[in-house]
């Protein structure tokens, strides 16, 4: 059967190039130019990720080498919240490496601010704010709370109606 290369299972150097597939019970095999550049085990059982870091360019194999744990640690330098962030980000994903990009930009993010007001914005996001655009727009928008024992001060308004309005 000739396909063109559209699948993670060849090298990079040939995406787009025509290929001979050989499909057996329990292998997948993939020939060019009646070369075999690759063969794999057949999975069953629906769609998941598999790739052969051989196969990958070079500019992704360094990603490749990333962990979870080492999100979590970069985002622990910050603060507790941060990393809180961070785990719930790549936990959020089907695969860990999913969220790896959404982190990244997070932190990115948070390399321009004061650590502990990165840990406040970290602390406001929602479950469905999981990513860079609204936590950017929390960063833009958050407020520092304030922190003074004196009570605010009530202006007086005409609209205003008092608490004798009421008795």
């Amino acid at each position: 059967m000739r396909r063109p290369t559209a699948c993670r299972n060849c090298p990079s150097s040939l995406i787009r190039q025509q290929v001979d597939l050989r499909a057996t019970a329990r292998t997948i095999e993939i020939l060019h130019r009646g070369k075999r550049i690759a063969v794999h085990q057949r999975r069953y059982g629906g769609r998941r990720h598999g790739t052969d870091p051989d196969h990958m360019p070079s500019s992704h194999r360094r990603y490749a080498e990333w962990t979870p744990d080492r999100f979590r640690r970069w985002a622990a330098s910050v603060g507790p919240e941060t990393e809180g962030l961070v785990v719930a980000i790549l936990a959020s994903r089907p695969h860990s490496e999913q969220g790896f990009r959404t982190c990244l930009g997070v932190l990115r993010l948070f390399r321009n601010i004061p650590r502990d007001r990165a840990d406040a914005v970290s602390a406001g996001v929602e479950i469905g704010g999981l990513n860079c655009k609204s936590i950017a727009s929390l960063i833009a928008n958050h407020k520092a709370a304030r922190h003074s024992t004196e009570p605010t001060a009530i202006v007086n308004h005409a609209n205003l109606r008092g608490p004798d309005y009421f008795h």
